[in-house]
C-alpha cells in the first residue's frame, strides 16, 4: 500500500441476539483483527435499534456481517444492509433465506443432482391438530433408527439429535422446536463428516481443502465445534482422490444452486461408497479459532487475513 492509497474501510457487525451470539462475538472480533493486520481499517459494530444511522455515519467502504442464527442468517439483516447502498461481504437476502431454510436448501441440492438424506418437515402445529403417537410411529416406519432430528432452521448443531433408541424421539422433538418453530427429520447417513469452505474472490467459486471432522466423543455438538480439544480435524480430509473431487465439486454446485456468493460453506456426509450427502449450507461460515473455514485457509496455505481482504475487495467490485 502506498502512502497515497487510502486504507480500505470495513465495518465488521457482530454479537446480536441469537443462540449464537457468543460465536459471533468472537469470530467477529477474530476477523476484525486478521483485516487489520491487512493494514485495513476496521471498526466492530454490535447491531441495535440505530444501526442503519450508525452505518451511515460511519460509512464505510464495505461491510463484513459476522452473524449468527437468524439475526445474521435468515435475510431480514441483508434487505437491512441493501437498504444503505454500500457494499457487503456474502450473499443476498434472497439467498440467504433459501440456506437458512434446510428443506429449501436440501430441495435444490437434490435437484441440482447432489444427494441429501431423505427427510420430512413438520411445522409445530403438527402436533398440536394430530395424534402425537400416530405421528411419531409412522416417523420411524419411514427412516427406520436411528434417524436424525433438527431445527428446519438453524445451525452450529444446536437442537439437532441423532435418536437411537424410539422412546428418544419424544424428547428429540422437543428440543428441535426450542429453536425454531418447524423442523426436519431426516435419514441417517453413517460416514464420515466433512466441510467444504468456498470462496470466491471474482474468478468464480473455489473449494478451499476439505476438513474432516472427527469429534472425540462420537458426535459433532455445538460444545465440540467451539471447545477446544472436543473434535479432532483433517486437512486435506482422509479421502481418495477421486471422492474429495467429488465432494468438492459437489459443494460448488450446492453452492451456485442456492445463489450464494462470496464466502458459504457446504457441509457434507460421505458414505461407505464415497458418495458425499449434502447436510447443510451455511451463508456465514463460523471464523473463530476452531472454525472450519479458517482450517480451510490454513489447509491451502493461505493468510486467512488476506482471504478475507480479497473477499471484501470483491464485495466492492461485485457492488461496483
Amino acid at each position: 500500500m502506498t502512502a497515497e492509497q487510502k486504507p480500505l474501510d470495513v465495518l465488521v457487525l457482530a454479537g446480536g441476539i441469537s443462540h449464537e451470539r457468543d460465536v459471533s462475538v468472537r469470530g467477529g472480533n477474530r476477523l476484525a483483527d486478521a483485516i487489520k493486520h491487512q493494514g485495513a481499517h476496521v471498526t466492530v459494530l454490535e447491531p441495535n435499534a440505530k444501526l442503519l444511522n450508525e452505518v451511515r455515519e460511519l460509512a464505510p467502504d464495505v461491510i463484513w456481517p459476522v452473524l449468527h442464527g437468524a439475526s445474521g442468517e435468515d435475510g431480514a439483516l441483508r434487505d437491512v444492509l441493501d437498504l444503505t447502498g454500500i457494499p457487503y461481504v456474502g450473499s443476498g437476502p434472497a439467498a440467504a433465506r433459501l440456506a437458512w431454510d434446510k428443506s429449501s436448501a436440501k430441495e435444490l441440492a437434490h435437484r441440482a443432482g447432489v444427494a441429501t438424506p431423505a427427510f420430512a418437515a413438520f411445522p409445530r402445529e403438527t402436533f398440536s391438530e394430530l395424534d402425537v403417537r400416530s405421528v411419531l410411529d409412522a416417523i420411524i416406519a419411514k427412516h427406520g433408527l436411528p434417524l436424525v432430528v433438527k431445527p428446519i432452521k438453524g445451525g452450529s448443531a444446536q437442537g439437532v439429535t441423532i435418536v437411537r433408541d424410539e422412546t428418544d424421539l419424544g424428547r428429540a422433538l422437543v428440543d428441535a422446536y426450542s429453536y425454531a418453530d418447524g423442523l426436519l427429520v431426516e435419514d441417517f447417513i453413517d460416514g464420515t463428516e466433512v466441510a467444504v469452505t468456498i470462496v470466491d474472490t471474482g474468478d468464480g467459486p473455489e473449494a478451499l481443502p476439505i476438513v474432516e471432522i472427527y469429534p472425540v466423543k462420537g458426535e459433532y455438538t455445538y460444545e465440540a465445534r467451539y471447545t477446544a480439544g472436543e473434535t479432532d480435524f483433517f486437512v486435506p480430509a482422509r479421502l481418495e482422490a477421486e471422492v474429495a473431487a467429488s465432494v468438492a465439486a459437489a459443494a460448488v454446485t450446492v453452492h451456485e444452486a442456492i445463489g450464494l456468493v462470496d464466502f458459504s460453506r457446504i457441509d457434507f456426509i460421505v458414505d461407505a461408497e464415497g458418495v458425499p450427502w449434502f447436510i447443510d449450507a451455511n451463508v456465514t461460515p463460523g471464523v473463530t479459532e476452531t472454525s472450519l473455514a479458517p482450517l480451510a485457509m490454513r489447509g491451502a496455505s493461505r493468510s486467512e487475513g488476506a482471504v478475507y481482504l480479497e473477499l471484501a475487495q470483491a464485495a466492492i467490485a461485485r457492488h461496483a
